[in-house]
């Protein structure tokens, strides 16, 4: 089974979340600490201490977010994938609607996605 290496608060995790609820695709989340010196188990089990993390059954590793969403935009979508994308949407109107600053919640981070030898797609 599919593992993704993650944070919740991570908007990046949460993207490659949706994707693979749209996809139909089973995974285990795997949370991982906050801070980035404290991520040994992830360094262990790929070779980085970001997220998100892809890992497939054969130990193959995809890292970050782009990457993760460039490879599973090639996977066929479940018939419902669009009712899942509209839920998700609803849901963050709804939190935005909750905070402060709509802004701040409607702002996605663009920080560049690390470079690692690891981060190459299986090709099964």
């Amino acid at each position: 089974m599919l593992q993704l290496f993650q944070t919740e608060w991570c908007r990046g995790s949460q993207r490659v979340r949706q994707r693979l609820t749209e996809l139909g695709i089973d995974f285990v989340a795997r949370q991982v600490p906050e801070d980035p010196d404290e991520r040994d188990v992830l360094e262990f089990h790929t070779g980085v201490r970001s997220v998100p993390v892809l890992v497939f059954e054969d130990g193959s590793v995809v890292v970050g977010t782009t990457r993760i969403l460039d490879y599973l935009d090639n996977l066929p979508e479940r018939t419902d994938a669009e009712a899942h994308r509209e839920k998700a949407r609803r849901s963050l109107r709804k939190r935005c609607a909750e905070v402060a600053s709509v802004e701040e919640c409607d702002s996605t981070p663009t920080s560049p996605e690390p470079e690692s030898p690891l981060a190459a797609a299986p090709t099964s």
